[in-house]
C-alpha cells in the first residue's frame, strides 16, 4: 500500500474511509460534512481503495483546495492478503470488505500517528469533533457506540455467543492505533471470518464483536447515531429526528440518502452538503437492481402514487425473474 503524499509535522487529526468505486460521492459529502461543521481543525483525511478513478482522484483535489485540508489516497496492495491465501473462504469475501481492519496497520507505517477516527462513508456530520479529540482511550483499543437496534444486538449476542452480551455497531471507531496492533485485532479478525463456523450476518463487523468482545470502550451515541431509513419510513416517519446533540448520523440499512427515490427528508440533508462539495454536479442514484426497483415501488404505493407505483413493481418483477438484473 502506499500513500499519495507525506505527512506534515503538525499534529491533526486523523480520520480514514475505507471505500469502493460506488461510495467516493458519499464519503465526499461525509468529509464536506465533517469540515462545514469544523472549520477549526487541522484534519488528515485518508482514503483506502483499491483503485481510484481520474475523476474521483480530481473531485478529491478539488475539495482539498477547496477547504485548504488534506487527503491522502491509499492504493490497497493485494499482496496484503497473500498470507490469507491458504484459508479457502477467502475467494467467498470482496476485498473491499476487509478494508477497514487494514487501515490501523498502514497508518502505522506513517510513523507518527497514534489515534485514528474511522468512519463508514454513508454517515454524515452534523456537530463539532472537538469533544471526541480530546477523549481519554489511552487504555483501550478502540472507542465506539452499541448497535441502536435492540433485535440486531439480541440476535447477534447469541448467534456469535458473546460472553458480555454487548453488540457494538462498527461504522464509528476511534482506534488507539498501538493498542490495536498489540492486540492482534486485524489478523484475529479476517481469521474469525474465515474460519468461524458461526453464520456472520455483517461478516467484519460480526467477527470484530468477537474479537473485541468486553475489550472495548462504549462511549455516547451521539458519535454513531444510527438511523434505519426503511424502518422509519415503515413507521412513517419522513422527517428527521436526531437528538439535539448527534455529531454522526449514520445512515444504516439499504435505503442511503443519495437515493433519488428515498423520501426521507435525510435526502435533502444529503444535497445540502452535496451542494458544498465537488460532487454538485452528480444526479442523485436511480434504482439499479430489483431489490432497489421494490423498495422504490413500495414507497411509492405506500404514498398513494399507485400508476407510478405498479409501474416500477413490473420492472421490479421483469428484472427479478429474466436475470437481467442481479442485486449487487
Amino acid at each position: 500500500m502506499h500513500s499519495a503524499d507525506t505527512m506534515a509535522s503538525a499534529a491533526p487529526f486523523h480520520i480514514a474511509f475505507g471505500v469502493d468505486a460506488h461510495y467516493f460521492r458519499g464519503m465526499g459529502v461525509t468529509i464536506t460534512s465533517i469540515l462545514e461543521h469544523n472549520p477549526d481543525i487541522d484534519f488528515v483525511f485518508h482514503v483506502f481503495s483499491s483503485e481510484v478513478t481520474h475523476d474521483s482522484r480530481r473531485r478529491i483535489h478539488q475539495l482539498e483546495l477547496q477547504y485548504r485540508t488534506k487527503i491522502l489516497i491509499h492504493i490497497i496492495d493485494p499482496s496484503v492478503f497473500d498470507e490469507f491465501s491458504d484459508f479457502p473462504r477467502l475467494v467467498h469475501y470482496s476485498p473491499a470488505i476487509f478494508t477497514r481492519l487494514l487501515i490501523p496497520a498502514e497508518l502505522n507505517k506513517l510513523g507518527n500517528i497514534d489515534k485514528l477516527l474511522y468512519l463508514d462513508s454513508d454517515i454524515l456530520c452534523v456537530g463539532s469533533l472537538s469533544e471526541l479529540m480530546t477523549m481519554d482511550i489511552s487504555d483501550a483499543i478502540v472507542a465506539l457506540v452499541h448497535d441502536n437496534s435492540v433485535e440486531t444486538s439480541r440476535t447477534q449476542c447469541a448467534t456469535l455467543e458473546l460472553r458480555h452480551d454487548k453488540y457494538f455497531n462498527s461504522g464509528v471507531l476511534y482506534i488507539n492505533i498501538q493498542n490495536w496492533i498489540a492486540n492482534k485485532v486485524t489478523a484475529l479478525t479476517i481469521t474469525q471470518m474465515l474460519t468461524s463456523d458461526k453464520t456472520f450476518t455483517f461478516p467484519d463487523q460480526d467477527a470484530l464483536n468477537i474479537v473485541l468482545d468486553g475489550r472495548v470502550k462504549f462511549i455516547d451515541g451521539k458519535w454513531n447515531y444510527q438511523y434505519n431509513l426503511v424502518n422509519v419510513l415503515k413507521e412513517n416517519q419522513a422527517s428527521m429526528a436526531i437528538p439535539p446533540d448527534a455529531v454522526f448520523v449514520h445512515f444504516t440499512g439499504r435505503l442511503k440518502p443519495w437515493h433519488d427515490w428515498n423520501p426521507h427528508y435525510s435526502k435533502q440533508l444529503f444535497l445540502k452538503y452535496q451542494s458544498l462539495s465537488p460532487w454538485s454536479d452528480l444526479p442523485l442514484d436511480q434504482p439499479k437492481n430489483y431489490k432497489e426497483m421494490h423498495m422504490h415501488a413500495q414507497f411509492l404505493i405506500r404514498r398513494g402514487q399507485l400508476a407510478d407505483g405498479m409501474r416500477w413493481y413490473a420492472r421490479y418483477i421483469l428484472n427479478k425473474y429474466s436475470g437481467l438484473c442481479q442485486p449487487s
